[in-house]
Formats: C-alpha cells, structure tokens, sequence
C-alpha cells in the first residue's frame, strides 16, 4: 500500500492556534510577505500576479454605490449555478473557500473525519477546532503523493481531499477522486486551484451523480480578489441547506458578489482559460529551469504538476529560504504541511523573467548555505 492512515490521533481541542503533532496549521503563504517584507518578490502566494485586471476593478467599484443596501446574493448565486450547470439550490456562496471548511467542520456530525495529506491545512484546522478528532491519511512521496483509495479508511464518514493538490500540485483523476464516495460519507473535494488547469480537467463541479459530493471553489487565486474574500460551496440541496443554518447573516458583501456574477460571464471565463494556459506554460518554464540546477544541486520537483505553483525538495531548505529572503525573494516553507518537513518549498508560478531571475537567486543561496 502505497499510503497509509497516520498513527496520530489527535484529541478534539486541539490548541487554539491549530497546530498538531509539530505542524503550524494555520501558517499560510502571506505571513511570508507581510508588513516590510511586502516588498519582496513574491513566489509565496498563490494569487495570480497582476491581478484583479482592470474591468474587474472598475465593476467591483461600480457596485459601491449599493453598500447602503444588505447583500443580495440571489444574483451571484445564479451565475455561479449557470456557470457550472447546476441547480441554483446547489450552491452556497462564501467569504472565500476556507468560510466553507468552518461551516462543514460545524454542519456536518461526522464520526471520523479523515484529511488526505499533504494538503492545504484549513481543513484540518477548521475540524480540530470544531471538536472533531482528526485522522491523516499521509500520501506517499515514493508515489509522487497520488492517491491512494485504499488508504482511506472504509468507516470515515467525511473525506478532505484537495484536487490539484496544494502544495504538492498533483492532480488527481476525477473517477479516483469520486471512487472515494461512499453511502452515508461526505466527500470534500477543495478545487480553488481548478480554474488554473486548462480545461479544468478531472473537475468534478459539475457531477450531480456522486453521492454525499461537496465541491469547494475559490474566485480569489486566479482574479487576484484574496482580500475580497469569495468562494463557494457545490452539493446536495440538503448539504447547502445544512451549512446555510451555521452561517452568520450575510456573509458575503456586496463587492464580493459583483465579483461573483462578473468572474462568471462568459468573457470572464474565456478570459481564465487563456490565463490557465500561460500558467502552465510558464509553470513548464520554472520546471526546466529547476531541472538544470537540478544537475549541480540536490534539487527535486515534485511533478508532473497541474497547479499554479510546484514543490520542491532540496537540502537546507530553511536556510536556503532566508537567504533567498536576502537576495529579495519570498518563497513558502513546507514543514507546516502535514507528510512534508523541513526540507521541502513551494513556488509560486511567474513570469519567465520573474523566473529566470529567482533561478539566479536560488542557485547563489543553495551555494552560500552549503559553504
């Protein structure tokens, strides 16, 4: 078996800050650039660069002018069900996806509760917090940490998976992922990396035939609207209905839901597909490059990689990362992600010129950490 369930479980009540068994959950991308160190080049984040574009702006803008009146998701709500083909009953809109993990961990009365690692931490963080015992299923890096159904324990009622996966950047097939659904489980599927995948292949957003299914997504990555905070939930009418109880009172404002409706028009989306294939155009690029240094220096990437972002693995990672920080670039560390450590970073995908400089940062910091 290429994964197994971990020997840790932890207690419900975990400690307030949501760390567990040496893992910081609730350590994220941004503490990597925050305050003075906002003026590093960032490659810690996973928002697209040179987002939210200007017509984005300018409608978001537009709708100031209603901030005197509540929220009225009703609209948003239909785009984001026209947007995937759904019933507009299926569909929750949120303050960003990590809202929805709080109201699942609150909503859903789930006996054993597994997150498939290494994955966003929210997740984990989100249930510990609510009570809930936590059990990891650690992915295998021998495996180039694909899934591995059997590893899932057949009684867990609620599954937390992440597709493509951050930060490991693999994306799962859609009939592995669905295969994990089961009578009486809910299966979360954290897809707020889909629409940077050309295609948005083996998403299951739109899937009404997959049993107990909750799909989460997120506006903020690919339209650079972190700050806004917009996401939304896809599932049963009657799960929809279960976490609207636990939400507080117009939880999504009024900009947030222009944004919605407008990232869900047609030329919106069009406008997305072209920015999922330079990702991956230029994700190709900082792979090569990596490859190259990889040939003088202990440099592995975790691939084949489908996301906005690549992992890698190289010795002295923590003290390559703050030297990096020297050499004016931010980069995510790894060891707060449950099934990595010390010796794993996340990159963000650039531009190639923003790439082929970090290149030159990174190759003098591996050399200066090992002098």
């Amino acid at each position: 078996m290429s994964a197994e369930p971990s020997a840790d479980l932890p207690a419900a009540g975990a400690a307030a800050d949501g760390g567990s068994a040496g893992f910081d959950l609730r350590h994220h991308g941004d503490a990597e650039v925050r305050g003075a160190d906002s003026a590093l080049t960032d490659l810690a984040v996973n928002v697209r660069a040179g987002t939210p574009p200007d017509w984005l702006k300018a409608h978001i803008a537009a709708s100031l002018d209603g901030l005197a009146a509540y929220p009225d998701g009703r609209v948003a709500r239909e785009a984001v069900a026209a947007r995937h083909g759904l019933p507009v009953g299926r569909v929750l809109l949120t303050a960003g996806a990590a809202e929805a993990f709080v109201l699942l961990a609150r909503a859903i009365p789930a006996r054993r509760p597994v997150v498939v690692h290494p994955q966003f931490t929210e997740p984990e963080a989100a249930l510990r917090d609510a009570g809930h015992p936590v059990e990891r299923v650690v992915l295998d890096e021998r495996d180039g940490f694909r899934l591995a159904a059997a590893a899932v324990p057949e009684d867990a009622d609620l599954v937390v998976i992440g597709n493509p996966t951050n930060p490991t950047s693999v994306l799962h097939p859609a009939d592995a992922v669905a295969g994990l659904a089961r009578p009486g489980r809910t299966l979360v599927v954290d897809e707020a990396f889909m629409d940077a995948v050309p295609g948005e292949s083996e998403s299951l957003a739109a899937r009404t035939d997959v049993p107990g299914l909750v799909v989460l997504r997120s506006l903020t990555k690919t339209w650079g609207l972190a700050g806004l905070r917009i996401g939304y939930v896809l599932a049963e009418p009657d799960t929809i209905t279960a976490l609207e109880r636990v939400q507080p009172l117009w939880p999504v404002s009024s900009p947030a839901l222009a944004a919605a409706e407008a990232c869900c028009t047609p030329s919106a989306l069009a406008e997305a597909a072209r920015a999922a294939d330079r990702t991956a155009a230029d994700r190709a690029h900082l792979a090569d490059r990596l490859a190259e240094l990889a040939e003088s220096a202990e440099v592995r990437v975790c691939g084949p990689a489908a996301g906005p972002f690549l992992l890698i693995r190289v010795e002295g990672a923590a003290a390559i990362r703050t030297r990096l920080r020297e050499l004016g670039f931010a980069v995510r560390r790894g060891d707060t992600f449950p099934g990595l450590g010390p010796e794993w970073l996340r990159l963000a995908v650039r531009d190639r010129a923003t790439t082929d400089r970090f290149i030159i940062a990174l190759t003098k910091a591996i050399a200066d950490a090992a002098a």
